[in-house]
């Protein structure tokens, strides 16, 4: 759903930026307002897509980018003998801990923005056959973020109303406090 996102103040282009990234995990979170860590690990299509399973992977996408921006390596390494953990809660975690996790990264996401001097400065892309060979700007980053975490809270609207038929809107009201409809 679409949330209306505050105008930037002046020549703040990072906060702005920051600000559209935060709607788009806003989308994400409210998919998963009231539901039981069994319900959000319910797959409803013939995807492996499920909410849980969105949140944990772009909670480790968004750690990933940020960690390779910063010039470290990621906090959770993906191969292909655990890449299916990327998209699913293991033993041990659940929603409330993947979102805790996630708050954490995306704290630490705006602090980094935050103390770049420009979002000219970039970084290489890691060296992976699905990369071009290229260096980023701390730009182009936040607008991959961006992307991400729209392409999924997409996916999470689409799961979230063929699990119990709640859609966006009403997520939003139930977030206000408020009553849908």
């Amino acid at each position: 759903m679409v949330t209306h996102v505050n105008a930037e103040a002046p020549g703040d282009e990072r906060g702005a930026l920051l600000a559209f990234l935060d709607a788009e995990r806003g989308g994400i979170r409210r998919a998963l307002i009231g539901l039981s860590d069994e319900q959000a690990a319910t797959k409803p299509s013939v995807s492996e897509l499920s909410l849980s399973g969105l949140l944990k992977h772009v909670a480790e996408v968004e750690e990933g980018w940020i960690a390779r921006a910063r010039g470290v390596d990621p906090a959770i390494e993906r191969t292909e003998a655990n890449w299916d953990e990327c998209f699913r809660l293991v033993e041990g975690e659940t929603v409330d801990s993947a979102l805790a996790y996630w708050r954490q990264v995306a704290d630490r996401t705006e602090e980094f923005i935050r103390s770049l001097p420009t979002l000219d400065a970039t970084f290489a892309l890691p060296d992976q056959p699905w990369f071009p060979k290229e260096d980023v700007s701390m730009r182009w980053v936040l607008l991959r973020l961006i992307t991400e975490m729209s392409r999924h809270s997409g996916h999470a609207d689409i799961i979230r109303e063929t699990l119990d038929g709640k859609t966006a809107f009403e997520l939003v009201a139930l977030e206000r406090g408020e009553s849908w409809g």
